[in-house]
């Protein structure tokens, strides 16, 4: 099998490692593999509608970043760097509800980090600069995108960055509280 899986202490995150086949010139590894995933179950994604790839500095947090419509889930890997990768469940009604999973990734073990479209994904660069690479389930929809705040109190990541420079529109997005009053949070149920 040309992947393991592994549970998170929520279900539906999901932790990816592909198998490398190492040689005297380096190694490869299948990335994705739909076939595969399909045999695997576990709620990973078959299809993929789009691939992102974003560069940041040290220091940088970018996040918590979900769409609804439609619905969007991630399959995030580091193509470069050093990273910490944060899905929090914002299921109205959901057992873990505001709980979080977080990894360290880096490009030198490759490794994927499943978040399906019901919970917030974000990110922390830890090295100099990180390339980080997201397989995503549906096109961008600008007019269904919203995110968490990165540093709310209800959630309480604990994010190994001491001076994060985050986005504007990240430093000013809502609470998980108020993301559950609006009307869109009922898709995710």
């Amino acid at each position: 099998m040309p992947f393991t899986v592994e549970p998170t202490s929520i279900p539906e995150v999901l932790i990816v490692r592909p198998r490398r086949f190492p040689d005297e010139r380096g190694w490869f590894a299948e990335i994705a593999r739909t076939d595969v995933f399909a045999e695997l179950g576990q709620g990973l994604p078959t299809t993929f509608a789009q691939v992102n790839q974003s560069r940041s500095e040290r220091g940088v947090i970018r996040g918590l970043h979900f769409q609804w419509d439609p619905p969007q889930g991630k399959l995030m890997r580091v193509v470069s760097g050093r990273a910490f990768m944060v899905a929090v469940d914002i299921r109205p009604g959901s057992p873990t509800l505001g709980r979080y999973v977080s990894l360290e990734a880096s490009a030198e073990e490759p490794v994927l980090f499943w978040a399906p479209a019901s919970f917030a994904r974000g990110f922390a660069v830890l090295s100099d600069v990180a390339e980080i690479e997201y397989f995503c389930t549906a096109p961008y929809n600008p007019a269904s995108e919203s995110g968490i705040r990165w540093d709310d109190p209800a959630i309480g990541i604990e994010w190994p960055v001491a001076q994060p420079l985050v986005s504007a529109k990240d430093a000013n997005a809502r609470t998980l509280a108020a993301w559950l009053a609006r009307p869109e949070a009922g898709v995710f149920r």
